[in-house]
């Protein structure tokens, strides 16, 4: 477990310099995880060496059984030759290789439990790394709408400035003070060049609508005589009007498709020659 202890000390030495630096939470937020990543790539490789030695111990355990009891068939072929000493000594063989096997078979053991403990821890360690994966994403995304926020407060703050509403009010009265002035300019000039009689009849036109209205008022109260009604044509003759018109419209449709006509036949008869 030791492993992970370095590696753990070792990301938060990381996360504590890189505070304090002051420097960009997005860019110190991405380079932890890079960091983590790192570490834990060297994790993995102290993990499997683990299991490699794991592996070996199991081996050499079989192994050391396995030559136990080939001695041991060794030690049987000799009694059954008639040899007791030489069973004797393979049996000392056999008490040898069956030690080595139990010594094997318990570091095996012991080295087992620490790889099961250290592929937890790994697997704890590789969850935590995709845990802050996440995070940073949400941090990164809650720094940008900080920021943003940010950016919209000082431009409201500037908008709420009165001297900006009165620099815009300033103007407004500056423009319209040009107007002004340019509407007199003008009045000037018209003056200058002698349109008067321009005015004249304006004033004209203004005063025989005055007159009118009083006329229209005085027969109202009865004070001149009415107003005689415009002379009406007599229906008979505008009906005849439009007869007549109708007529020679229908007259000058002929006379259009009668000269269509011709100008058919004269061309297919140039045709025909």
């Amino acid at each position: 477990m030791g492993i992970f202890a370095r590696l753990a000390r070792l990301i938060k030495s990381n996360i504590n310099d890189l505070i304090s630096r002051s420097e960009d939470p997005e860019k110190m937020l991405n380079q932890i995880v890079i960091d983590m990543n790192t570490q834990l790539i060297e994790a993995k490789k102290q993990v499997a060496a683990s299991i490699a030695d794991e592996k070996r111990l199991a081996k050499q355990a079989e192994q050391e059984a396995a030559n136990a009891a080939e001695w041991e068939r060794r030690a049987m072929m000799a009694v059954r030759a008639g040899d007791d000493n030489l069973a004797k000594e393979a049996l000392t063989r056999v008490k040898e290789h069956q030690t080595l096997a139990e010594q094997f078979r318990a570091q095996w053991q012991k080295q087992k439990g620490a790889v099961d403990q250290l592929k937890l821890a790994l697997r704890a360690l590789n969850g935590k790394i995709e845990e802050a994966k996440r995070k940073k994403n949400l941090l990164i995304a809650r720094k940008k709408r900080a920021e943003a926020q940010k950016v919209i407060q000082e431009t409201m703050s500037g908008l709420r400035n009165a001297s900006a509403f009165e620099a815009f009010d300033r103007m407004s009265n500056k423009i319209e003070q040009m107007e002004a002035e340019a509407e007199a300019g003008a009045e000037l000039a018209e003056e200058a060049t002698g349109d008067v009689l321009a005015h004249k009849f304006q004033e004209l036109e203004t005063t025989s609508g005055a007159e009118e209205d009083l006329v229209a008022l005085k027969r109202k109260m009865g004070m001149l005589p009415a107003e005689p009604a415009p002379a009406q044509q007599p229906v008979r003759v505008v009906e005849a009007a439009q007869a007549g018109e109708a007529e020679q419209a229908e007259q000058e449709e002929l006379a259009r498709a009668l000269a269509e006509l011709e100008a058919q036949e004269q061309q297919d008869l140039r045709a025909k020659r």
